[in-house]
C-alpha cells in the first residue's frame, strides 16, 4: 500500500513536470489552482494529447495589470490607425504608389503597448532596446511618429516619394532614412535571423567586458506567414543554445499570407508553439481577448475548449469575415453546451469577441512576462490577430493584403468604429485629412509622457563611429609582415591571418577586432587563435579537449574573441552584420573580419550582403580559396568563378582580388582608413587564395594603382634577334608595320590566382616569340568600372567645352597602341565589364562554366586561362591587327599541344 502511494505521488510529480516542460509555469499554476474544479481535464486525458489547448498561456488570474490609461491609449491607437490609412490612400489617389494597410491594422495593438510601456530609447546611461519592425507596418510607425511631432504632414504626403527629399521610404531602410530606421526587415526572414545574432553579439560584448548590456532587449516583430521562410526559424536553436534571454520574438498570427491562409487546414499558432518549444524557447500564447474570459469560466465541461481546439485557421478566417450571425450558428452551434454559452449574446457581441492580439491587457501581461524572463531562454509571443482589422468588408478576406484604398462607406465605418472626429464632408474629398489632436490635448501629452519615461522616441538610429588611430599600423604591422615573408612560399590567406593576429595584439584597436568564421579555421590557418584568444562560448569550456596537451589546442572561453559559427554561412554573415553596425546600435565601433570559402559568400548570402549595405555596415569580408581553378581537388560546389561579379552589384561594397602580399596589405590598410577614419559608408570584400607561391617585392609608387584597380607590374622587351617562328613572315609586312608605327607588343592584364599565369605568358612571348608585353596587375575590375561609369556620367553633365575626364584604366593603357588581353579566374563578364574604356582591341579570358575536380594545372587548361592560352590569344590579337602571320599561331598551337577541336567548357 505504501509503495503504491509512493508510485502514485511519483507519477503525479512526473505529470506536473511534463506539463511544466511542455506548457510552462502558468499552465501548472492553473491546473493546481483549479484541480478540484476541473476534474474533466484528467477525465478527458487532455494532458496526454499531442497538442496543447488553443488558449492563452497566462491565465487571467496571473496577468500583470496594465498600468496605463486605457481610454487615452485607445484614442491614440485609433488616431494612429486613421493616419496610417490616410497616408496610404493619399499615396495611391494620384500616383498609385502602393502601401500596406492590413498588416498594421492587425498588429497596431502589439506595437502601441510596446511604445507606451516597453520599448526603451537611449540615454546617457542606457543604450536602448533594439527593435526589428515588421517591414509591411512602416506606414503605421510613420503615423505614430507624426503624432509625436517627429514627422511632418509634408513628409507623410511624400510617402514613397523620395527623389526630391523629405520623402518616407516604402519600408524600413537605414540607408534611405539613416537617422530613423535601425534595421531593414522587409526581405522576409532576414529580420528575425539578424535579431538572433544581434542579441548574441550583445552577449558577446557583455562577456568580453566591452560594454555592459544590462537588461537591454532585442524585439523582433514577425508575421506568421514569414515563418515559412527558412531564415525565420532556421536559427532559433542558436537563440536557446546561447541562452539569449535578451531576445523577444512577437509573431503577429493574423493567420494570413499575401494570398490566403497560412495554415488553412491546421493551426499556425499550434505549429509555431511546437517548433519553438522544441527549440527550448519560452512560449507565451495570446490567443483570446478578455471578452472570452467569461465564456471559458462558464465552460465547466470543457466543450468550448474542445470546439476551439478542433477548429482550423481557414474556418476562423471565415467566421471573422462573415460576421456574428454566421459565427454563432457555425462555431458555437456545433454543440448544445457551446450554443447555450452564447445564447444571450447578440450577433454584434459575438462579432466583437476579440482576439488576444487586439487586447492591450493581454498583450501587456505577455510583454511583462517576456521582459522579466527568469528562464535564461529567448521568448516568443504568439499573438492571434485579424488581418485587416477594422476595415469594412476586408477583415480576414483573401484580398486584404492588397488593400491600398477605401471607399466612402468603408472610411465612414472605420471612422465611427474608432471614434475619429472627422466629418463626412472631409472623408468625401480626394485627400482625406490626417488627424492629430492639439499639442496640449490629453492624448498628445500622454504620448510624450510615456516616451519620456522610456528615454525618448523610437525608432531612432544613433551613429557614434569611433575614429581609429591607424597611422602607426603601416610600419608596425603591414610592412613588417610583408617584409618578413622573404623567399618563402605562402598564400595570401596566410598573410591575411597574420595581419589579423597582429591587429588583435595592437593595444589601440586589438579589442575591437572580431574574427568570425564558419567551420574552417584549420583550412585558413587560423587554429593558432584557438588557444591565443579563445573561441567565444556563453558557457565557457566544461570539458577537457583532446588536444589540451598541445601548444595550440581547442579552447572555448566565455571571454573568447574568435567567433566560430559552425557550418552556418547565413549565421556567420548575420553575426558579421551585427558587429559591422555596432557603431550605430551600441555606440561602440567593432572591426569584424569574416573569412569563408568564397563560393559560400555572395552566392549563398546575397540578400544579407545587400542588407549589409542598407545598414551601412563597416568591416571586411574575406573570400578564401577564391577562383574557379585555385582549389586543388575540389569540385563544382567549391570553385568560385562569380564571387567578384556578385560583389559588384552591392553599391557600397568595395571589392578587390589581390595576388601579392603587399597588394593585400595596402588594401587592408586603405580599407581601415576609409571606413574608420574617413567614415565612408562602405564595406570591403577581398579575395584570398590558398595557393602557395613566392611573392614579389613591392613596386615603387604602386599604392594609387592598387587602390584604383590596376598598376604596371613589370615590362618585358623583345630580344634583338628574331626567333625561328618569324621565318615565314614576309619582309614586306615588317615594312608595313614600321610604317604604321606598330610594335610587336601586347598589354597583359591579370588578377588574383591567374596573374602569375599572365606573368609566365609574358616570359613565353618574350623568349619564344620575341614579343614585348606589359604585365598589369588588376586588383579590381569592379573598382575600375565604378570609377569609369561615374566619370562618364560627369562628362555627360559637364559643359562640352571642357576636356573630358578619363578613367584610370584609359589613362593607363592609352599610350600603348597595342592589343589588351585580360585573364582572370572568374567568368569572362568580370573582366569584360571595362571593355568600353579600353582604348584598343580587347580580349578576355575567363572560367565560364561549372567547376570540376582536378589539379590546378589541368583546370586552367580546361577553362582556357593558363599561360599557353594567354600566349595564343596574344598572338591572335597581333594577327588580327595584321602584325604577324597565321602560321605562327598554328605552330604555337601544335607546340603547346592545344586541341583545336576542344569542347567549350561552358557547354559541358
Amino acid at each position: 500500500m505504501k509503495q503504491s502511494y509512493i508510485r502514485k505521488q511519483r507519477t503525479e510529480k512526473e505529470n506536473r513536470q511534463r506539463v511544466m516542460d511542455r506548457e510552462g509555469m502558468y499552465r501548472v499554476k492553473s491546473l493546481v489552482k483549479n484541480y478540484v474544479k476541473k476534474k474533466y481535464i484528467i477525465k478527458n486525458n487532455i494532458l496526454n494529447k499531442d497538442y496543447n489547448d488553443y488558449k492563452n498561456t497566462i491565465p487571467k488570474s496571473c496577468e500583470k495589470r496594465n498600468p496605463g490609461n486605457k481610454y487615452l491609449e485607445r484614442k491614440i491607437r485609433s488616431a494612429v490607425r486613421w493616419n496610417t490609412i490616410a497616408l496610404i490612400i493619399r499615396a495611391n489617389t494620384k500616383n498609385n504608389l502602393g502601401g500596406h494597410i492590413s498588416s498594421y491594422m492587425s498588429s497596431c495593438t502589439l506595437y502601441e503597448v510596446g511604445f507606451n510601456h516597453f520599448f526603451r530609447g537611449k540615454n546617457n546611461k542606457f543604450e536602448g532596446d533594439l527593435i526589428y519592425f515588421q517591414g509591411h507596418v512602416a506606414p503605421g510607425i510613420y503615423a505614430r511618429s507624426y503624432l509625436e511631432s517627429r514627422l511632418t504632414e509634408n513628409q507623410l504626403n511624400n510617402f514613397r516619394k523620395e527623389i526630391k527629399g523629405q520623402g518616407l521610404s516604402a519600408y524600413p531602410h537605414p540607408y534611405l532614412m539613416p537617422k530613423y530606421w535601425q534595421f531593414p526587415t522587409v526581405s522576409m526572414g532576414l529580420g528575425p535571423l539578424q535579431a538572433i545574432y544581434q542579441a548574441r553579439l550583445m552577449k558577446y560584448m557583455d562577456c568580453r567586458c566591452i560594454q555592459n548590456m544590462k537588461d537591454r532587449k532585442v524585439w523582433a516583430f514577425v508575421g506568421d506567414g514569414e515563418c515559412d521562410e527558412v531564415e525565420t526559424i532556421g536559427a532559433i536553436n542558436v537563440a536557446s543554445r546561447e541562452k539569449l534571454d535578451n531576445l523577444i520574438f512577437v509573431i503577429n498570427c493574423n493567420l494570413q499570407r499575401l494570398d490566403g491562409p497560412v495554415r488553412g487546414n491546421g493551426k499556425i499558432i499550434d505549429e509555431l508553439e511546437q517548433i519553438f518549444k522544441g527549440a527550448n524557447w519560452n512560449v507565451i500564447k495570446v490567443v483570446w481577448g478578455g471578452d472570452w474570459d467569461m465564456l471559458f469560466e462558464h465552460d465547466k465541461k470543457g466543450i468550448l475548449q474542445k470546439c476551439i481546439n478542433d477548429t482550423v485557421d481557414g474556418d476562423y478566417q471565415r467566421y471573422q469575415a462573415l460576421g456574428g450571425k454566421y459565427t454563432k450558428e457555425q462555431l458555437f452551434g456545433k454543440y448544445k453546451d457551446t450554443a447555450s454559452l452564447v445564447k444571450n449574446l447578440s450577433y454584434k457581441e459575438i462579432s466583437n469577441l476579440n482576439r488576444g492580439g487586439h487586447d492591450p491587457q493581454k498583450i501587456y501581461a505577455a510583454y511583462y512576462e517576456a521582459v522579466n524572463n527568469s528562464y535564461r531562454k529567448p521568448t516568443v509571443i504568439l499573438a492571434h490577430t485579424i488581418k485587416g482589422y477594422g476595415i469594412y468588408k476586408f477583415e480576414s478576406s483573401m484580398e486584404t493584403h492588397n488593400v491600398k484604398t477605401m471607399d466612402y462607406n468603408a472610411l465612414k465605418r472605420f471612422r465611427d468604429k474608432f471614434e475619429i472626429p472627422i466629418t463626412n464632408e472631409k472623408i468625401k474629398t480626394n485627400n482625406i485629412p490626417f488627424y492629430k489632436p492639439d499639442e496640449d490635448s490629453p492624448e498628445i501629452k500622454y504620448i510624450h509622457k510615456c516616451r519620456k519615461n522610456l528615454n525618448g522616441y523610437l525608432p531612432k538610429r544613433n551613429e557614434s563611429l569611433f575614429v581609429l588611430n591607424i597611422k602607426s599600423l603601416e610600419k608596425t604591422i603591414f610592412e613588417k609582415i610583408v617584409n618578413n615573408i622573404g623567399n618563402r612560399k605562402v598564400s595570401t590567406t596566410m598573410v591575411c591571418v597574420r595581419i589579423i593576429n597582429s591587429l588583435m595584439q595592437n593595444k589601440n584597436i586589438g579589442k575591437r577586432i572580431v574574427p568570425i568564421l564558419p567551420d574552417e579555421a584549420r583550412t585558413f590557418g587560423m587554429e593558432t587563435m584557438f588557444s591565443k584568444v579563445g573561441i567565444y562560448s556563453i558557457e565557457g569550456q566544461k570539458y577537457l579537449p583532446m588536444d589540451k596537451e598541445k601548444l595550440i589546442y581547442y579552447k572555448e572561453d566565455k571571454q573568447g574573441q574568435l567567433i566560430e559559427e559552425g557550418i552556418n554561412e547565413v549565421g556567420s554573415m548575420s553575426c558579421w552584420i551585427a558587429a559591422a553596425t555596432s557603431y550605430a546600435n551600441h555606440s561602440y565601433t567593432l572591426i569584424p573580419f569574416y573569412i569563408y570559402y568564397s563560393m559560400f559568400g555572395f552566392q549563398r548570402v546575397g540578400d544579407l550582403a545587400w542588407a549589409a549595405g542598407d545598414l551601412q555596415s563597416r568591416g571586411f569580408l574575406l573570400g578564401g580559396t577564391s577562383g574557379r581553378t585555385t582549389l586543388n581537388g575540389e569540385g563544382l560546389q567549391h570553385q568560385d568563378g562569380q564571387g567578384q561579379v556578385l560583389a559588384s552589384i552591392i553599391p557600397s561594397c568595395r571589392s578587390y582580388d589581390p595576388t601579392y602580399s603587399y597588394e593585400l596589405a595596402v588594401i587592408l590598410q586603405y580599407g581601415l582608413k576609409k571606413m574608420y577614419v574617413n567614415k565612408e559608408k562602405c564595406y570591403y570584400y577581398i579575395s584570398l587564395m590558398n595557393e602557395k607561391y613566392l611573392h614579389q617585392k613591392k613596386q615603387n609608387n604602386c599604392k594609387e594603382g592598387i587602390i584604383r584597380g590596376m598598376y604596371l607590374l613589370h615590362q618585358t622587351k623583345k630580344k634583338k634577334n628574331k626567333t625561328n617562328l618569324y621565318k615565314n613572315t614576309s619582309q614586306k609586312k615588317y615594312t608595313k608595320i614600321k610604317h604604321n608605327n606598330r610594335k610587336l607588343q601586347v598589354q597583359l592584364l591579370g588578377s588574383g590566382s591567374i596573374l602569375r599565369e599572365v606573368e609566365y605568358a609574358s616570359d613565353i612571348l618574350k623568349n619564344e616569340f620575341n614579343i614585348e608585353s606589359n604585365v598589369w596587375s588588376v586588383t579590381s575590375f569592379n573598382e575600375l568600372r565604378r570609377e569609369a561609369v561615374e566619370l562618364d556620367r560627369k562628362n555627360i553633365l559637364r559643359c562640352e567645352t571642357q576636356i573630358p575626364l578619363k578613367p584610370w584604366i584609359t589613362k593607363c593603357l592609352e599610350k600603348y597602341n597595342s592589343p589588351v588581353i585580360a585573364s582572370t579566374d572568374y567568368i569572362k563578364l568580370y573582366a569584360d565589364q571595362v571593355r568600353a574604356w579600353v582604348p584598343n582591341d580587347y580580349y578576355v579570358l575567363g572560367t565560364d562554366g561549372y567547376g570540376r575536380s582536378d589539379t590546378r594545372k589541368k583546370l586552367r587548361y580546361f577553362f582556357e586561362v593558363d599561360r599557353y592560352f594567354i600566349t595564343i590569344i596574344s598572338l591572335k590579337s597581333l594577327h588580327n591587327q595584321g602584325i604577324i602571320d597565321m602560321s605562327i599561331i598554328k605552330k604555337a598551337l601544335t607546340k603547346y599541344d592545344i586541341n583545336t577541336k576542344k569542347i567549350n567548357p561552358l557547354t559541358l
